[in-house]
């Protein structure tokens, strides 16, 4: 089991579509690109027209980008 992260100690929270995008400054079609590639978090469906994400997932995709930034320039 991998070691928890900081965000796996965040309480649960849904968040929509614009906050996702103000995290990760990617475009909506990019985030839904990533999502059919299996490369970012999928949402979570939560009636017949709204969807949200899972906070920690998407905040764990940020730190996994950052850590595979540093370890690339190291």
């Amino acid at each position: 089991m991998a070691a928890p992260t900081s965000s796996a100690q965040l309480p649960r929270r849904f968040i929509k579509l614009a906050e996702v995008k103000a995290l990760t400054t990617l475009s909506t079609s990019e985030i839904y690109r990533r999502i059919a590639a299996g490369t970012f978090p999928a949402q979570v469906p939560l009636g017949s027209k709204s969807v949200a994400w899972i906070e920690a997932e998407v905040i764990a995709w940020c730190e996994q980008r950052i850590a595979e930034s540093r370890q690339e320039v190291a």
